[in-house]
């Protein structure tokens, strides 16, 4: 790569550990440390969600499902919509009633401590497997501009974002991501520019259109074809549900506005902002189609990155892989930090009984260094698999968003629900889910139950097990003998 593009990076590197650190304030306690003091602005939060959310998946991977299918993917957002919507109207509401600190203690109003516990710890696992795929598909732009090996550029991405996360906490990445966005949506649009120059300007989409590459819609209903309208609207908006209401890496966002509404701007105006993201990022996958940069044998997740440093001018394409790299290393520092989060105030201080806000920062910050070793290690686990990554990494966090939005739906609309049938109800719904999805994303799993499942109907079967299985559970025996129908005619 080209020296003033190298310089670029770096400068940018730079530039973003010292703003975020400049911008996070003093770190009081750990309301300070993981919830930047409940005082964030909305817009600020909504900018955060959205880099958070999709980051170097979208930037790299995005644009090679474009390149080698169509428009298709963007029926999905769609769905995320939807899903954000019920989400503000419905959950939302009931973390700002009382003071919360992760999404899980909501369960343990409604349940009990066990019910928050295993909500947590499913949470802690997807995020965690989830979050690796992240850092593994930094690596590989990295390792296009550097020529490093894949191990080395996790090992680096990971001390990178340790230095500003440890320190500032979320005040620090969320104001990271703010200035993020802003850099890779540039590159994003310089690319396309740029593409669709060399492809012979804008009339060379006629022959994108001839050949089926703008095809944003299909209605057709199959549970084995990967992106379809409905498949769209009704995976994407429960996995949104899931993701945007019962992830502790969205939640702890949201709980970091000032007030309800606030936090419901921040939500929904994510969700539009989203479309117009997915739109601009597949529209690069088209144009770079046009102008032949997807060569045979090339990953779909190296078409991006590969057409930047060859072809976009000096120090553009140094400031478009700064802002890859910036982008994904932010969603780790969050992935890090919702991590450390509910560890501290599910396990530690319930645990241990320690309720010091001091002590909770001091063991926070240890728990971000902890989290940042076994996120670098399960990144290098993931580097021999050829899935494109954002499917991977969907299909991943699906495994278990499914069960998670299925016991909050049982807490809120099923009254006979206790919290040995939300246990039971979670736990056999992973063990259904996981030959299903790990048996489609890892190669030789020993187990693979509907292999022509479609990843996004993954969080629906998932939602449908889970409240179904506690619906069946709670409709057992009670310790005085009647069922929960019974105990309801009593009551």
């Amino acid at each position: 790569m080209r020296p003033l593009d190298v310089a670029v990076i770096f400068a940018y590197f730079a530039a973003v550990i010292v703003f975020g650190l400049l911008l996070a304030g003093r770190q009081r306690d750990a309301s300070d440390y993981f919830l930047g003091h409940r005082g964030l602005p909305w817009w600020a939060l909504m900018f955060s969600v959205v880099a958070t959310e999709t980051s170097a998946l979208t930037v790299i991977s995005v644009p090679g499902l474009a390149a080698r299918g169509d428009l298709t993917f963007l029926q999905i957002a769609f769905g995320y919509l939807v899903g954000r919507i019920g989400v503000a109207a419905l959950l939302l509401p009931g973390y700002f009633q009382g003071t919360q600190d992760t999404a899980y203690q909501r369960l343990e109003h409604r349940f009990g401590r066990a019910a928050r516990r295993t909500a947590s710890g499913v949470f802690l696992l997807t995020r965690a497997l989830a979050d690796c795929v992240r850092i593994f598909a930094t690596a590989i732009p990295l390792a296009i501009i550097t020529h490093w090996s894949l191990p080395v550029g996790i090992v680096a991405i990971g001390f990178v974002t340790l230095v500003y996360t440890w320190v500032g906490g979320l005040r620090a990445v969320v104001w990271v991501d703010v200035i993020q966005l802003g850099v890779y949506l540039v590159g994003g649009i310089a690319t396309l520019i740029v593409a669709t120059h060399l492809a012979g300007g804008i009339d060379a989409f006629g022959r994108a259109w001839d050949a089926g590459k703008l095809r944003a819609f299909d209605f057709s209903f199959a549970f084995t074809k990967t992106y379809t309208f409905w498949g769209g609207v009704i995976g994407g908006a429960l996995l949104s549900a899931a993701s945007h209401g019962t992830d502790h890496l969205i939640v702890q966002r949201l709980l970091a506005a000032r007030n309800l509404k606030d936090a419901q701007r921040a939500l929904i105006g994510s969700g539009v902002f989203i479309i117009a993201q997915f739109a601009l990022f597949l529209l690069v996958g088209t144009s770079l189609w046009l102008a032949g940069a997807d060569q045979p044998g090339m990953r779909g997740d190296a078409i991006y990155p590969t057409f930047i440093v060859t072809h976009l001018p000096t120090g553009i394409a140094g400031l478009a892989v700064g802002g890859i790299l910036a982008a994904a290393m932010s969603s780790h520092a969050s992935a890090v930090n919702s991590l450390a989060s509910a560890s501290t105030h599910d396990f530690y201080a319930p645990l241990t009984g320690r309720q010091d806000p001091a002590q909770l920062l001091r063991v926070g910050r240890w728990l971000t260094l902890v989290w940042t070793v076994i996120l670098v290690a399960g990144a290098i686990a993931f580097r021999d698999q050829n899935t494109p990554v954002v499917q991977l990494a969907l299909s991943i966090a699906s495994l278990t968003y499914g069960s998670l939005l299925g016991t909050y739906i049982l807490g809120g609309a099923w009254p006979h629900a206790r919290q040995i049938d939300v246990i039971t109800a979670l736990i056999v719904s992973i063990v259904v889910m996981a030959p299903i999805v790990l048996g489609a994303v890892i190669p030789h799993f020993p187990l693979h139950w509907l292999p022509g499942l479609a990843w996004p109907w993954y969080v629906p079967l998932g939602t449908a097990v889970t409240v179904l299985v506690g619906i069946l559970a709670s409709l057992v025996g009670r310790s005085d003998g009647r069922t929960a129908g019974q105990q309801a005619l009593a009551e």
